[in-house]
């Protein structure tokens, strides 16, 4: 215990130096993220956490050059030198890690995609929630959220797309030969306004477009724009089960007969 105390009061000096810098980094780190999120919300740069996240790594690399060489007796210079000789090694096992660093950059500074872009990418449809110092977080319909690296948004095909285009549900669907196109337009909208009043976008109708012709009759589609909030297939439900109880609906051209 006297040998514990000893070396307490020793050491007295460095660990309260320790404590004192960690303490302050966290202060830092926190006061500054604040600022950051004020001030990222104010202009035009896109608010996500990998600004704030590489600020947090700034400030603690900072904090331990300060306490290597008085704490611990570690010249920082020596140290730098040393993972600058490893580096290379790191740098091939992180290399995904640092393309999608990169990436994330590239995709934030050039505004390619934001916090609260609506996007189709890599099978995943749905609202950017954040882009981070790594991946990127798309929240779907559904509230799934689907994680994608940085790396592969850089690459892959991506598409941006408004509310109306992204909850619109098509049905096609035949009408009998002979049907009156003006009949089927306006008995189809009605139909669907009816069925989807509480699914539909505010302030949206139904379209009703015809686009061809088979051996049963005219072909039709018919259009609905889903409300955020409301799954495409409860959409698609309500529009089918409005359609099926129309009399000119072509039954043979579905089980092909």
């Amino acid at each position: 215990m006297d040998q514990i105390l000893q070396w307490f009061e020793a050491n007295a000096g460095k660990i309260i130096f320790l404590l004192v810098a960690i303490v302050a980094a966290l202060l830092i780190t926190k006061g500054l993220a604040r600022v950051m999120r004020k001030v990222l919300d104010r202009t035009d740069m896109p608010s996500a956490s990998i600004f704030i996240n590489i600020m947090r790594v700034l400030v603690w690399i900072l904090a331990a050059s300060i306490v290597l060489q008085p704490v611990f007796g570690i010249s920082p210079t020596t140290l730098m030198t040393a993972l600058g000789v490893g580096g290379i090694a790191v740098s091939l096992g992180l290399k995904d890690t640092v393309a999608n660093v990169i990436s994330g950059f590239g995709l934030m500074l050039g505004k390619v995609i934001q916090p609260g872009d609506l996007v189709s990418v890599a099978g995943a449809t749905g609202v950017v929630k954040d882009i981070t110092w790594r991946q990127t977080v798309v929240r779907e319909r559904n509230g799934n959220e689907m994680v994608i690296p940085n790396s592969v948004l850089n690459t892959a095909s991506l598409e941006k797309l408004t509310p109306s285009n992204e909850g619109c549900v098509t049905m096609t669907f035949t009408a009998k030969a002979g049907s009156d196109p003006a009949h089927v337009t306006e008995a189809v909208k009605r139909a669907v306004a009816t069925a989807t009043v509480e699914f539909a976008q505010p302030g949206s109708e139904p379209l009703v477009k015809l686009t061809g012709f088979s051996p049963y009759g005219i072909e039709v589609q018919a259009l609905a724009f889903t409300r955020d909030g409301v799954f495409l297939s409860t959409m698609r439900d309500a529009m089918a089960r409005a359609i099926a109880g129309c009399e000119f609906v072509e039954q043979r051209a579905a089980v092909g007969e």
